[in-house]
């Protein structure tokens, strides 16, 4: 398991920082420190390991801790992904390679709809609690939230922006149309929000332990 964690980690720098067509298994092995049997053993081909990184982001999903409002939890999910894609390259490999489109066998269905299903039950608990404004269906503003992070995230990679100020913003703008005044003003979708979400007020504090062995992004990524 460590070799395969090794090869997944390595793997996720290289595909960071290349792209899937320029990937080379040689740079991947090279920082893995592993043979090219290794990562065979544990991995079939490019492909299968691309997709293994694909995978990751929905089988890393964090504790967050719970919330007063349903509406929270489901603007947390997004804010401490955001912190997740700062610290943890497996995380952000994972994104690009989902939005590339070389690769055609690579099963990018599946984190778009593990992303939405993530989100459904969250609203549909805050419709129940009387948070949503009425006539509002929990499926539109998932797939709305995914679907513009998915935008978000490629715009902020390219143009160099600070991707936790740009879904901060996409919160901010879009939860008033979605849950009822009331609780759209006590919705904390500030920068930052993601670490307070996994570590409450010290968040921040906590968080210079607990990822200081995260790689530093990328501007932009």
């Amino acid at each position: 398991m460590r070799t395969r964690r090794a090869i997944l980690e390595a793997a996720a720098l290289v595909f960071e920082e290349h792209g899937y067509d320029t990937a080379k298994l040689s740079d991947i092995v090279k920082i893995a420190n592993v043979t090219k049997g290794a990562l065979y053993f544990h991995f079939e081909s490019k492909e299968g390991l691309a997709q293994a990184v694909i995978d990751a982001q929905n089988e890393a999903q964090p504790q967050m801790l719970p919330q007063q409002f349903k509406a929270q939890e489901f603007v947390d999910i997004g804010m401490v992904f955001s912190h997740q894609l700062r610290h943890d390259a497996l995380m952000r490999a994972s994104t690009r390679l989902t939005l590339d489109h070389a690769g055609r066998g690579l099963d990018r269905v599946t984190p778009y709809q593990t992303w939405i299903e993530l989100h459904v039950p969250l609203l549909e608990e805050a419709q129940r609690r009387g948070e949503l404004l009425p006539n509002v269906d929990p499926r539109v503003p998932a797939r709305l939230i995914v679907g513009a992070y998915a935008g978000l995230n490629t715009m902020s990679y390219t143009l160099g922006l600070d991707m936790d100020v740009q879904v901060s913003e996409l919160y901010t703008h879009v939860m008033p149309g979605v849950v009822v005044p009331a609780v759209a003003i006590r919705l904390d979708t500030a920068p930052g929000r993601g670490a307070r979400a996994l570590y409450g007020p010290q968040g921040a504090h906590e968080c210079r332990h607990s990822c200081a062995g995260g790689v530093p992004p990328r501007e932009g990524a």
